[in-house]
This record gives structure tokens, sequence and C-alpha cells, in this order.
């Protein structure tokens, strides 16, 4: 990681600070300490396809609650798929979830 980071600060300086690739480099370098996490670190993934994927659902979800019909119905969509996938990441049902929160 270390050759790493010195090969992109070395492209930095080679190419225009303008550019996108510029661009890339900053924001990895600017992210280091989090990118080099899971060297010190074995709870955490070398990848985050596992949150990625628990957070699809929840995206998903808010997109197509722009077609509910109506600006009102979106809301509404919006907050009930909310608390479903929220039960959901904490391992509880929705069903039963969303009747103790209604119900309180």
């Amino acid at each position: 990681m270390a050759d790493l980071k010195a090969w992109l600060m070395a492209r930095l300086g080679e190419i225009s600070q303008q550019s996108a690739l510029a661009k890339a480099i900053r924001y990895t370098l600017g992210h280091w300490d989090g990118l080099c996490a899971f060297l010190t670190d074995g709870r955490i993934e070398v990848d985050s396809n596992t949150v990625e994927q628990q957070m699809r659902p929840v995206a998903l979800g808010r997109r197509n609650s722009l077609f509910a019909g109506s600006e009102g119905g979106a809301e509404t969509w919006a907050i009930l798929a909310s608390l479903i996938q929220t039960a959901k990441l904490n391992d509880l049902d929705p069903l039963t979830y969303l009747a103790d929160v209604l119900q309180r």
C-alpha cells in the first residue's frame, strides 16, 4: 500500500490537476486512512459488497416511491419503505415491527 500511495502521488505530479484522473487520485489519497484500515483491523472486509447489498433495497424503495401517483402518496410510501427496511436491517419481522410502531 505504501508503494501504491507513492505511485499515486507521483502520477498526481505528472498530470493536469483539472483532469478527472487527478480528481480521482486526490479522492483516493484523501480517504487513504479508511482505505488502509483493513490492514490493521481483521474485522473490516476488503470490499463493501455486504454493505451495498444491505443498502440496495432502501435505495430501490426510495426510487420506487417516485411513482406513487402523487406527492403525498410518494411521501407516505417513502416513510413506510423506510420503516420496513429499518426493521429488516435490525433483524426484526417488518409486520410485527410496523404493528408495534403504529399501535404506539
